[in-house]
């Protein structure tokens, strides 16, 4: 279990590493750009992701109080750059610090995701999968907005 739980921090750490790279080169409007109507804003994407993490690691294995509303993490939004930095630190520190304490008994409890009982190692192992594929997202508008100015977050390096 030590190997898995190893991959998923590297994971986790790696994502939330390269959101914050991507974040710091974009200004309040373009966070909130949205492509077209039916599209996702960067501050949609990461609303959402906290939105997984707070009701699923917060609430699912931490215990603590969370209703989420998960049709409002769609919405229009206007969150600032600052804002979503702090929601990814607090949101990724609140996956990475609770998988780091899991035991093998933890990871094998279960709880309710959509109405099919999922371990929590299983839930851990998608939201992996998950947050990979709203990276990808998050950095596909980037390039959009950045264009020939956009960083690749894949060879730089920040301190978090």
């Amino acid at each position: 279990m030590d190997v898995v739980k190893s991959i998923l921090i590297a994971k986790f750490e790696e994502i939330h590493r390269r959101v914050i790279l991507v974040l710091d080169q974009l200004s309040d409007r373009q966070v909130n750009w949205r492509p077209n109507d039916s599209s996702n804003s960067i501050a949609n994407l990461i609303v959402h992701i906290s939105g997984n993490i707070n009701e699923r690691i917060s609430k699912g294995i931490n215990n603590k109080d969370f209703i989420r509303n998960r049709d409002e993490e769609f919405g229009e939004l206007n969150r600032t750059q600052e804002e979503l930095i702090q929601i990814t630190n607090e949101s990724f520190r609140e996956i990475i610090e609770t998988t780091k304490s899991m035991t093998e008994e933890t990871f094998m409890k279960t709880q309710l995701v959509r109405d099919r009982e999922r371990t929590n190692l299983d839930m851990l192992i998608q939201y992996a999968t998950h947050f990979s594929e709203h990276m990808g997202q998050v950095f596909y508008i980037s390039k959009i907005i950045k264009d020939r100015e956009y960083v690749t977050t894949s060879i730089s390096r920040r301190e978090l």
